[in-house]
């Protein structure tokens, strides 16, 4: 039987993006095992390693709980049925995708393992072009000028004379 989303309005995301960045994250560290390449000193590595991973940690909690609050779904298969402008999305259009980035980061620096590191920029790329990309035009399709009133906007705290 077919799943019953498979007819509604969506994003047409094929991959979840959590695997986006976890499966290349896990390779990263198996070749790091296999040949470990250190790029920091070790103290720098932690460093900057906890603030990055306790960021994406504390990001990714925000996120959660402004989509939970919203009655917003998560999940890039479900249509959305408003546009979520508050809390973390007040700094950034994707607060999601931004911890994982600074969680993936986060770990691969503590782990000092440079192959994670070196695979995060095609992460990036492909979560710019497979997903955001999609995101922003079904939202631009689902919404229309409150999506792109919304893009247009600058961040919270953007302005150069510091008014918001």
């Amino acid at each position: 039987m077919a799943d019953n989303h498979d007819n509604q309005d969506n994003p047409g995301i094929r991959v979840p993006p959590p695997l986006i960045y976890l499966l290349p994250l896990i390779l990263g560290l198996l070749l790091d095992r296999k040949a470990h390449l250190p790029f920091l000193p070790r103290r720098a590595a932690r460093s900057l390693g906890w603030p990055l991973l306790g960021g994406g940690v504390l990001l990714s909690r925000w996120f959660l709980q402004t989509m939970h609050e919203a009655h917003a779904p998560v999940r890039t298969d479900r249509p959305v049925p408003r546009l979520t402008t508050g809390g973390p999305f007040r700094y950034t259009r994707n607060p999601g995708y931004l911890s994982m980035a600074l969680i993936y980061a986060g770990i691969a620096v503590l782990r000092n393992a440079l192959w994670a590191i070196l695979f995060l920029p095609l992460v990036l790329y492909v979560t710019q072009r497979e997903v955001i990309e999609r995101e922003e035009r079904y939202l631009e399709r689902t919404f229309g000028q409150e999506y792109l009133t919304y893009k247009a906007r600058p961040a919270v705290g953007s302005s150069l004379d510091g008014r918001t």
